[in-house]
């Protein structure tokens, strides 16, 4: 298997910038050796020239490719006019933005915030601060649940109820109130909801755990049971929502509405950080001023970078095209079941593909595509996501997936 650094031999510009960054930087990333100058729509090209495909996507920041037109000229319009006025004042795009994200989710209010892992942070603190003030939950005793395998985020709350060892351990002590049950797990989840249960919060789509999808029905089994317990669904929709698997949110598939949406990433068009919580009045008007906040949540720039994403969205083309392009990347991941790879799923556009560890770790696999010009990224030790832009073409997705298959096959 060609190597990564096969690849960047007589690279001499690019290894020396990839080297001057790692021996700057703190070691939180493990990067590929690549070194991006600039991009367009599925292409990113780096700084000896050399073009790559890009099936990663920024995990879904960048579901409309690089470099949108529309989105660039939203940005740069919003540029000349106004980038920061903080939640002291209104700005004259936070209206729009809110009304056309709420409508796009069917709720009544949204809650602007910068990232998603911010975002569930707020969602956490509004579930609690509902469960107190409408159920009627005794102070300082609220719990959530959650799913094993999950990623929120990475702040100390979110990693204090994460089973990952490389996200959680050394960042103690963690925060209680939560407590874990195994994702796709009815029966479980039902026994771990209490008189004290203010919340469920899942990923429809276990994204960072591999692209894990539950069975089918389950996220009705959690709406119903949220329902009947009197305790909120929170989904979050950061990786799986905004057209990546066909539809609108992940949650979709099974016409199922949660109580809150927490969103993030594409919301941003992959040109600023921009999530949302969304729910109804009766959860997020239990907020008062001064009891949550951020200084740069809403702002100009990224309500209209965020608007032009919600107004993309709203024409269903991206959901319809992620479909589409769907069926052709399960047809082709599905036939390299048994030929080096030994499982596969898939959700419109986003997919987790297990490497046979007879032919190496996934980080072995996403360097030998890399040698090829293409970028993948590797989780758990042996499976890779894919995650194209949405706006990526049919023969650029299936010249990715031929290298693909050449890497896996003649490993």
């Amino acid at each position: 298997m060609t190597t990564a650094a096969t690849m960047l031999a007589g690279q001499e510009k690019g290894r020396e910038e990839f080297e001057r960054a790692e021996a700057r930087t703190a070691h939180n990333y493990h990067p590929l050796p690549v070194v991006v100058a600039s991009a367009e729509g599925a292409w990113m090209t780096d700084v000896e020239g050399r073009r790559y495909l890009d099936l990663l996507a920024g995990y879904s920041a960048l579901n409309f490719g690089h470099g949108h037109p529309g989105l660039v000229a939203a940005a740069h319009a919003q540029l000349d006019h106004l980038t920061l006025t903080s939640r002291a004042f209104v700005h004259d795009r936070f209206a729009d933005f809110c009304a056309e994200l709420g409508d796009l989710c069917g709720k009544e209010l949204v809650l602007p915030m910068n990232t998603g892992a911010e975002a569930v942070e707020t969602a956490i603190k509004v579930a609690r601060k509902w469960g107190y003030e409408v159920k009627g939950v005794p102070a300082d005793r609220a719990r959530i649940v959650v799913a094993a395998g999950n990623f929120h985020g990475r702040t100390t709350t979110i990693v204090g109820f994460s089973d990952d060892p490389d996200a959680r351990d050394g960042f103690g002590p963690f925060a209680p109130g939560f407590v874990t049950v195994p994702f796709g797990d009815l029966a479980a989840l039902e026994a771990a909801i209490d008189d004290d249960t203010v919340a469920v919060l899942i990923e429809p789509i276990q994204g960072e755990s591999g692209v894990l999808i539950p069975p089918d029905g389950y996220l009705h089994g959690v709406r119903d049971l949220c329902t009947t317990s009197g305790v909120l669904f929170v989904a979050d929709e950061i990786q799986a929502g905004l057209g990546r698997t066909g539809a609108t949110f992940a949650c979709d598939h099974e016409e199922v509405v949660p109580d809150v949406y927490v969103l993030g990433k594409a919301l941003g068009g992959g040109i600023v950080p921009v999530s949302a919580v969304v729910a109804d009045r009766d959860v997020l008007g239990v907020l008062r001023p001064g009891q949550h906040g951020s200084t740069f949540g809403g702002n100009p720039l990224a309500c209209a970078v965020g608007l032009e994403v919600v107004r993309m969205l709203a024409t269903g083309e991206h959901q319809a095209r992620a479909a589409e392009l769907g069926v052709l990347l399960r047809e082709r991941l599905d036939a390299l079941v048994g030929r080096g790879v030994v499982g596969v799923r898939t959700r419109g556009l986003w997919a987790g593909v297990d490497i046979d560890p007879a032919i190496g770790t996934g980080r072995m696999v996403c360097e030998a595509l890399m040698a090829r010009g293409v970028l993948a990224k590797d989780t758990h030790g042996s499976t890779i996501r894919l995650a194209p832009p949405l706006v990526i073409s049919a023969d650029d997705l299936a010249w990715g997936l031929d290298q693909l298959a050449d890497v896996v096959s003649h490993a």
